[in-house]
């Protein structure tokens, strides 16, 4: 879709001037007023963590979708198209709608910023157009994912939340949140709102004794709710029954149980997704707590309809001489060891040819030590961002922990190529290490025929400010 000829939204919202990240409430909550404010006219799930966010909010609208609510879903980064950050019912918003609404966005924040000398940022701009659409479009529910942080983040505005949800804890952007997971906890369970219900994924002790302060603390400002709040509902890996991953029709499904729901199926294959299903299902059922009709089929339909692409997505070969292709945003630590145990449960006893590019602000050192036992060769690959580690850097550092092959690629075409001629039999291609590079490995998937833009994947968890 090309812009209209004075008016580009996409181009104004990704103004270089404003793109820096600077955290704080003000500009946002001034924007919004004079917007009308209109997330005050919708009710929220409300998602924060450091991994997970992506498909656990994928999950809960699915669910939501399921059980005939209009569901609007705020997420980031994008994987291939802006308009994928705003979605009502699993579409994007259009491109028309994008230019409308980012066109009333505009208007107050050039007013905004001409009286007092501070522009709204791009994730602001993003946030108010996305809380001002859904609201023109009377969603019932919206899915709410934190771009960075909790406490400062710019979807932090909302007053109130019908559930507040956290995914796993790690260390990320400790240079903004804090070197400790307790630091980065507080910064993240800020969005813990007086009234809500608060559910968890499984957290450390540190982490979960911060969480549970923080629902005290938003309980005693609700001290009249009947009945009283304050307790946090945590998903146990022990309730969550791995029952293995089958293929029907061509198509990998896992197969779990939770609780007292058996048999629960997913598309999204990687063994950290029974856990963000599971926490995703903690939600729903908080909403139905709330008096949401969402109903347990509801919850299996939406959890076996999800899609999510990008996060340990599947790329069946065409033949079977061909290797597979794995593509997984993870993009820390923790996403590079649950990497490597998905690619233990899936493909037993297959080596990996790893196609990796990471940002030069990310723990790439202990990513490269997480999957390096799994590998049959490396090939670094710069991303396109400014934030990028370099190839050569990337290989000098996978050289330090790894004694085989290693090379670099100048583009994402010649890392597949490379990345193929190291494969035999039935080794895998797995490209992995950054969400911003997704959209360029697609690319070189489609110039060599191996995806085309019917193929969503079998698998998945779908640039400004946010997840990475």
């Amino acid at each position: 879709m090309t812009a209209s000829a004075d008016f580009d939204p996409i181009a104004y919202i990704n103004e270089p001037r404003w793109q820096a990240s600077r955290l704080g409430l003000e500009r946002i909550k001034a924007l919004l007023d004079r917007l009308g404010r209109p997330q005050d006219s919708l009710s929220f799930v409300h998602v924060a963590g450091t991994n997970g966010k992506g498909s656990t909010c994928a999950y809960l609208s699915s669910i939501c979708r399921a059980a005939g609510l209009k569901t609007g879903l705020f997420t980031s980064p994008y994987i291939e198209r802006f308009e994928e950050r705003i979605q009502i019912d699993g579409a994007a918003i259009s491109y028309d709608a994008l230019t409308a609404v980012t066109r009333s966005v505009r208007d107050v924040a050039e007013e905004l910023a001409a009286q007092t000398g501070d522009h709204p940022t791009e994730f602001e701009l993003m946030c108010a157009v996305a809380l001002t659409f859904f609201a023109q479009e009377r969603c019932d529910i919206v899915v709410l994912e934190v771009g960075l942080g909790g406490r400062l983040d710019s979807t932090n505005v909302i007053d109130r939340a019908e559930v507040d949800v956290i995914t796993r804890i790690d260390l990320d952007h400790t240079a903004l949140l804090g070197d400790t997971l307790a630091a980065i906890a507080g910064e993240k369970a800020a969005i813990i709102k007086p009234g809500a219900e608060v559910v968890s994924a499984p957290q450390p002790p540190e982490v979960r004794a911060v969480i549970e302060a923080a629902a005290q603390e938003a309980a005693v400002q609700d001290a009249d709710a009947l009945p009283p709040r304050g307790s946090v509902c945590f998903v146990r890996e022990q309730d969550i029954a791995n029952k293995g991953i089958n293929r029907e029709n061509g198509a990998f499904i896992r197969q779990f149980s939770y609780k007292t729901f058996d048999n629960l199926q997913t598309r999204l294959l990687a063994s950290y997704q029974m856990e963000n299903a599971a926490l995703a299902l903690e939600a729903a059922l908080a909403l139905r707590k709330r008096g949401w009709q969402i109903s347990d089929g509801d919850i299996r339909a939406g959890i076996a309809q999800t899609g999510w692409p990008g996060r340990f997505e599947v790329i069946s070969p065409a033949f079977a001489e061909q290797s597979a292709i794995v593509v997984d945003g993870g993009h820390n630590p923790q996403g590079a060891r649950a990497l490597a145990a998905s690619l233990r449960q899936v493909f037993p006893d297959q080596q990996v040819v790893f196609v990796m590019s990471v940002l030069a602000d990310k723990d790439y050192d202990a990513m490269i030590e997480a999957v390096g036992d799994l590998a049959k060769a490396f090939v670094a690959v710069t991303p396109n961002n400014p934030r990028a580690l370099t190839a050569a850097a990337l290989e000098q550092a996978i050289r330090q922990q790894y004694a085989g092959d290693v090379s670099v690629a100048q583009d994402y075409d010649e890392a597949l190529a490379l990345a193929r001629a190291c494969a035999t039999g039935n080794d895998v291609l797995c490209f992995f290490g950054s969400l911003y590079a997704i959209a360029d490995i697609k690319q070189a998937l489609r110039n060599t025929g191996l995806l085309d833009d019917t193929d969503a994947g079998l698998a998945g968890d779908a640039s400004a400010q946010g997840a990475e």
